[in-house]
């Protein structure tokens, strides 16, 4: 008797489910767009209600796509954007304030606060971060500090915090379990990726109350089950983890030194480097996922704009009317007659942490075209990778060979062909480039027994095409030289003192 799967895949833009068999093979897909709100420059937030809404309507609409009952669902796992937060009632499950998304800055001058108080190097030591707004710590702090009554409510223990996996799991118990997964934990800047535990010290310097914080549960096994009034059923819920940890763990990289990218809104390189942490001094370090009562470590950071600087091609200065014809404009010149796009609308992340560099197309002369920009943009996304890649070799000590790509921009064979000749190495696309619905499908079956073991998982990793680098090593470093120099002129752009 097949045994099926539900997964809950919550992103920044949209909200996916899916059901999978026990083969791993996808049988049915919903997807929900959702709205954006960029309520001041560099602020960016969701309303936790309308995640909730287009959670729980595809869900209930992938179920009726493969015409299956909760009761034939036998787990469910969930995979999320990661650091975006959430801030309710405990009692009535209302909201304070809307989610504020990993990619807003508005923690800055908190973040700046910490940094001048001396306190970088002992945040980066137990939690393998630097101190940068992209994490849930700044985002607490705001709305505790800005939201009328929350910071007592706080105190009370009135109101509790997640991000979005937690806040969904809230939702699907109907508040009987409040708790996240080590991956999502892990990117707070709150929690010890040592001792596996919140971290006073760390919460006493934030101001924040450890109260409000979830319980903390491996990323497979029973986080609880799904309320009856929702499927039909009661579903276990027995694997959870943040997006790109499910992307890594969905690519099958189990051994160390495998490492994938993820192409989405953002980047997220990823390197998977075994059950011991390491020293990161750019905050690359991360938990992979808890399972079998052990830690796994990885490192990688989120690069902030990246498919998201095409979604701007289309949405915003209206040069291309799809993401798909990016790729036909970039085929349609030799190369970008010298422009470089740096995409920082909301500043740079790993490697280069500046949080006041901003956006910048430079090199424009009268014959550029808005090919030129397209292929600029896509490449834009490649260089980026290739700036995080070659801190993660530097950390690590290991030179990638092969690096396995997943999401919806690795459709675009121009820019997989220039990722491969950037990077010099092998790029692989999987048969499924939604890996990471499909490691959070991984999980939740290995939590109900469907599968034994990640041996089992890596036989079924299928790889659907490779890309070779084919670049003369010479245009390749010229290349890169001159993205390096644009991302300077980039730097500090909002910085008064400079």
């Amino acid at each position: 008797m097949t045994r099926y799967i539900l997964v809950l895949d919550q992103g920044t833009t949209s909200s996916r489910a899916t059901v999978y068999n026990d083969s791993g093979e996808k049988i049915a897909i919903s997807q929900k767009e959702f709205k954006q709100y960029y309520p001041k420059p560099g602020w960016f937030e969701h309303n936790p209600l309308e995640i909730w809404d287009s959670v729980l309507s595809t869900a209930r609409e992938v179920l009726e796509k493969a015409g299956l009952e909760g009761k034939d669902i036998s787990a469910l796992g969930i995979t999320n954007q990661r650091e975006t937060t959430t801030i309710w009632e405990k009692n009535t499950g209302q909201p304070v304030y809307n989610s504020i998304v990993w990619g807003c800055r508005r923690g800055t001058d908190f973040c700046k606060e910490l940094i001048d108080a001396g306190y970088s190097d002992v945040f980066n030591e137990k939690t393998g971060l630097v101190i940068d707004p992209t994490y849930s710590a700044s985002k607490i702090r705001w709305i505790l500090d800005n939201v009328d009554g929350v910071k007592e409510k706080a105190e009370s223990g009135e109101v509790i915090f997640g991000t979005v996996d937690t806040w969904l799991l809230w939702n699907l118990t109907k508040g009987k379990v409040h708790a996240t997964d080590y991956s999502n934990a892990s990117r707070t800047l709150l929690f010890n990726v040592k001792t596996g535990e919140w971290d006073d010290e760390l919460l006493g310097y934030a101001g924040l109350p450890k109260q409000i914080f979830p319980e903390v549960k491996s990323s497979i096994g029973l986080f609880g089950y799904t309320d009856p009034s929702l499927f039909g059923a009661e579903i276990p819920i027995t694997g959870i983890a943040g997006d790109q940890h499910a992307a890594l763990f969905g690519q099958a990289c189990f051994d160390e030194g495998d490492a994938k990218n993820t192409y989405g809104t953002s980047n997220v390189p990823m390197m998977y480097i075994g059950k011991e942490p390491i020293k990161s001094e750019k905050g690359l370090l991360s938990l992979a996922w808890h399972m079998d009562g052990e830690i796994s470590y990885c490192m990688g950071a989120s690069i902030l704009t990246t498919g998201s600087a095409v979604q701007w091609l289309r949405d915003g200065i209206k040069i291309v009317k799809s993401s798909a014809e990016t790729e036909t404009l970039a085929k349609s010149v030799d190369d970008t007659l010298g422009v470089y796009f740096v995409p920082a609308f909301q500043g740079l992340a790993a490697p280069h942490w500046d949080m006041y560099a901003r956006g910048m197309i430079i090199g424009l002369t009268a014959g550029v075209t808005e090919a030129h920009i397209a292929r600029a943009t896509l490449e834009s996304i490649a260089y980026q990778t290739r700036d995080l890649i070659e801190e993660m070799e530097r950390e690590s000590g290991k030179k990638l060979r092969v690096l396995k790509v997943d999401g919806g921009a690795t459709v675009n064979d121009y820019l997989m062909q220039f990722q491969a000749d950037i990077l010099d190495c092998i790029v692989e696309r999987p048969a499924d480039i939604e890996t990471t619905s499909l490691g959070a499908a991984y999980m939740a079956g290995l939590g109900v027994g469907i599968w034994k073991s990640t041996d089992e998982l890596k036989a079924i990793w299928k790889c659907d095409k490779r890309y070779y680098p084919n670049m003369d090593p010479k245009k390749r470093e010229e290349l890169y030289a001159g993205w390096k120099r644009a991302v300077e002129f980039a730097k500090g752009w909002l910085d008064p003192s400079k």
